[in-house]
């Protein structure tokens, strides 16, 4: 069958890439760069497994600019566009998600339009009363930038926010695509899916702070961090994972997704909720006051990116660390090598590794790196694992 896949980011390549492997799938984007890009057999994202079956597999993918081509004959839409947190009207932008719901539905009167975007809880809903149909759902999407399509091939779960038949059927192909046996698969309402995705990426946010602000009491009180997190996490009730000491939960979706669910109590009452999003500003604060304790004239900051693998420095946690340390005058130079850029907001970037180690006296890094190893007595990390 065609699918037609709107966004080609991390969520939308992966699933392009998925869904190509058996279907005829039709990427729609806004971005020229990225539509040549996708018809060259070139990821438009850094992810291993997705430059790989591009090149190895028989798929069944073509970009186009052209959203009336796109959308005809199409039995799926799936919905990949940005939603970025909006401080000004406290919720996600949802403009680009809209936008196309409405087109897709004008344009195409049968194919199933699933949201992959992360939206507000409650969102679907109203676009289905609005637009007066139940062909728009939503399927949330549990990625991590750079094993997006890893993900996708083994996924924890699949959620169909639809009791639908064509609801089961696009959880068909998502298994279908999938290398992974055995996936458990729930439908539900999608207003309930809205919420799996926010309360889920809030417990994780909620973890990551745990263990953060476990290292900022044992680097207060001078006790080793990597011993404690070990014996706490033997329980198996806790047991390891998301408890790698860091600069804060950064990256695209823990950041905003935390701050929307904030927004959707609304006036039901929460304590927790709101103490998981100002622990992670508490946090780089007490990661600035550490760093700015070793008086240093030039910090240098080694990579703005969260993860390894990726290439996205969006809300990245290192960069509010940057920011507080910018704040009290101090020189900040960047080693970035995926920036391209000589500037970072008014920050010098160095991207030659010799000179930056030189030149920086603290090299302040969210994960440690062999390259460092030979300067590492002026390295600062709290990365006592040595994983993302």
């Amino acid at each position: 069958m065609k699918i037609t896949v709107v966004g080609s980011g991390y969520v939308g390549m992966s699933l392009a890439v998925l869904l190509a492997q058996h279907n005829d799938v039709v990427v729609l984007d806004v971005d020229p760069t990225r539509v040549d890009k996708v018809n060259n057999k070139q990821s438009t994202v850094a992810d291993a497994e997705i430059e790989a079956f591009l090149i190895e597999k028989e798929l069944s993918l073509t970009a186009t600019l052209d959203k009336y081509s796109a959308y005809e004959g199409a039995s799926f839409v799936v919905i990949a566009t940005p939603t970025n947190y909006d401080s000004d009207t406290n919720r996600f932008d949802t403009s680009s998600v809209d936008g196309v719901v409405k087109d897709a539905l004008q344009l195409n009167l049968d194919a199933l339009v699933v949201i992959k975007s992360t939206i507000p809880v409650g969102h679907t809903k109203s676009l289905q009363k609005k637009h007066s149909t139940d062909r728009v759902i939503f399927s949330p999407e549990f990625l991590r930038e750079g094993q997006a399509l890893k993900n996708n091939l083994y996924p924890s779960r699949i959620i169909v926010g639809s009791l639908l038949d064509a609801g089961k059927e696009f959880a068909n192909i998502l298994v279908e695509g999938a290398i992974k046996t055995g996936i458990e698969t729930l439908f539900i309402r999608s207003t309930e899916a809205e919420a799996v995705k926010l309360f889920a990426n809030t417990y994780l946010a909620m973890r990551v702070s745990f263990f953060n602000e476990l290292d900022s009491y044992a680097l207060e009180h001078n006790l080793d961090t990597e011993s404690i997190i070990n014996g706490v996490c033997m329980d198996e009730r806790i047991r390891q994972g998301y408890n790698n000491p860091s600069f804060g939960y950064g990256g695209y979706c823990l950041p905003k997704d935390t701050k929307q669910l904030l927004a959707n109590y609304g006036q039901v009452p929460q304590t927790l909720i709101q103490a998981i999003v100002s622990s992670n500003a508490t946090r780089k604060d007490v990661i600035a006051e550490k760093i700015l304790k070793l008086r240093p004239k030039t910090v240098g900051f080694y990579r703005l990116t969260m993860k390894e693998g990726s290439d996205n420095f969006r809300f990245s946690a290192i960069q509010g660390i940057m920011k507080r340390i910018k704040a009290k005058g101090i020189d900040v130079i960047i080693y970035e090598p995926e920036l391209g850029e000589d500037e970072f907001f008014g920050s010098k970037v160095v991207n030659d590794l010799n000179s930056f180690k030189v030149v920086s006296d603290v090299i302040v890094a969210n994960r440690k790196a062999e390259c460092l190893m030979d300067v590492d007595e002026k390295c600062f990390s709290r990365d006592v694992f040595g994983v993302d």
